[in-house]
């Protein structure tokens, strides 16, 4: 079914996952389009972004937001087309990134989330990850907590992603070695033909932690960490003194359902910390930065516009197969930031 004028798609979480996610926690509803009031704007949505952090909203464990609620829409950020407005400053047409429509075709603002978008200046896709909440992960994550400096050994996992892809990239404008870890001879390949990244290491491959180890012969500096699991048992004894580690997911971690198995770690991680006087910081962005995304939105346009930041977007069509798409998010099966086309671009 595709998206239309009359009826309004909703994607529901019917039940929380033991594991990764899967279709059966999903519940496609149908609904008829909401009404707006004075000061209001009804939105359709076009591209519909798809991020890690998602797993955790389908968890009711305590984390640093609400989870989703059993029967609600599904959360998400959005690019969408005003279809109405009763708000003085949205005209029919506008393209606008929203937080608060999520999975389903039309929503309603009182324009206080919206950010208007110029299609002039990039695709209006690209809200969603260099110019949107990835790319300003990446931004502040590593200019604020990373702290790079010319010279020094830059190691980013999951590094043709939207927020891999960036840092790295961005590390290297500022001098540094970049070393990316990615899953894959393709991923590989092109983080070295297209992000000018020094070397990339597969972790997938047997002997990972030695050729990690080859790559970085001079020890890491900085660690761009949003993966965990055995990447980042392959990075700890290569970090240097006063190494710095901007945290900002453990995407290895997310459908777990029990401790890793193994010896307890954490005693040899915390005396790491101690001995070579690292920083360890996690950070959520907009809880945490939100008062510098002019600065961030200002350098990451310029960048873009002058040619020094390449993106790779991977688009899914229709809004019925987010679930099969965000469960191969969280398995490594993206390859570059992965969006869901929920409608068309044109005036319906």
């Amino acid at each position: 079914m595709q998206q239309n004028k009359l009826e309004n798609r909703q994607m529901t979480l019917a039940s929380r996952p033991h594991g990764a996610p899967s279709k059966e926690n999903f519940a496609l509803k149908l609904s008829s389009l909401p009404e707006i009031q004075d000061g209001q704007v009804l939105l359709r949505t076009v591209y519909l972004s798809l991020d890690p952090y998602m797993r955790g909203r389908m968890s009711d464990a305590e984390s640093y937001a609400e989870p989703v609620a059993l029967g609600a829409t599904m959360i998400g950020g959005t690019i969408n087309r005003v279809v109405s407005s009763k708000h003085a400053d949205f005209s029919e047409g506008d393209w606008v990134l929203s937080y608060v429509v999520g999975w389903q075709d039309y929503g309603v603002s009182d324009g206080r989330d919206l950010v208007k978008l110029d299609p002039a200046q990039a695709p209006v896709s690209y809200a969603l990850g260099m110019l949107g909440m990835p790319g300003f992960t990446a931004y502040m994550g590593l200019k604020d907590i990373g702290q790079p400096k010319a010279g020094e050994t830059l190691v980013v996992a999951a590094a043709t992603g939207p927020v891999g892809a960036t840092v790295a990239q961005m590390g290297k404008l500022l001098g540094c070695k970049v070393v990316a870890i990615a899953g894959g001879e393709q991923k590989c390949r092109f983080a070295l033909e297209n992000l000018g990244v020094d070397a990339c290491v597969d972790h997938k491959a047997d002997d990972f932690a030695e050729q990690l180890a080859k790559a970085c012969p001079d020890g890491i500096d900085i660690y761009f960490e949003n993966v965990g699991g055995k990447v980042f048992d392959a990075v700890l004894p290569l970090l240097n003194t006063s190494a710095r580690i901007p945290v900002c997911g453990t995407i290895a971690a997310y459908n777990a359902t029990e401790l890793p198995a193994g010896p307890d770690r954490l005693g040899l991680l915390m005396s790491t910390i101690l001995m070579k006087r690292m920083t360890v910081k996690g950070f959520i962005i907009f809880d945490d930065y939100g008062h510098r995304y002019p600065e961030f939105a200002k350098d990451m346009a310029a960048w873009l516009a002058e040619g020094k930041m390449h993106y790779k977007e991977q688009i899914v069509d229709g809004l019925e197969n987010a679930p099969d798409a965000l469960r191969g998010l969280l398995e490594g099966k993206n390859f570059g930031k992965l969006v869901i086309r929920v409608g068309q671009d044109e005036l319906l």
